[in-house]
């Protein structure tokens, strides 16, 4: 059984910080790349890092480049998305994803794998 499981999520004020986590497991084959996504009312799904987990390189939309950190740690199965400098206009629900295929896409329907989302609200 397949589990992604997020944390960290909470309300900061503009230019605070959050740490999200995403812990995976039961991956029988494993998996090679993983994603956080963020979606807002009225908005679509969208990437917003990377990170292929066997060399670690990762990707960033350009909203967030700058500001966010995505990293693993390879022993625990776990992702991290470090996020400063917060504006308004991260509030979304933030989940996290997984898939087989080792490179980046910001299209949500190239992941099979994914978490319950955790809600990041950002007030100005």
């Amino acid at each position: 059984q397949v589990q992604l499981v997020e944390s960290g999520g909470g309300s900061v004020q503009a230019g605070g910080s959050l740490r999200l986590s995403c812990a995976a497991s039961g991956f029988t084959y494993g998996y090679n790349y993983m994603a956080w996504f963020r979606q807002a009312p009225g908005k679509e799904r969208e990437g917003v890092a990377g990170i292929a987990t066997g060399r670690g390189v990762t990707t960033y939309v350009d909203s967030v480049k700058g500001r966010f950190l995505i990293s693993q740690d390879k022993a625990k199965n776990t992702v991290y998305l470090q996020m400063n400098s917060l504006k308004p206009e991260d509030t979304a629900m933030y989940y996290c994803a997984a898939k087989y295929g080792p490179l980046w896409s910001g299209d949500f329907r190239a992941f099979a794998y994914w978490g319950q989302g955790t809600q990041v609200t950002v007030s100005s």
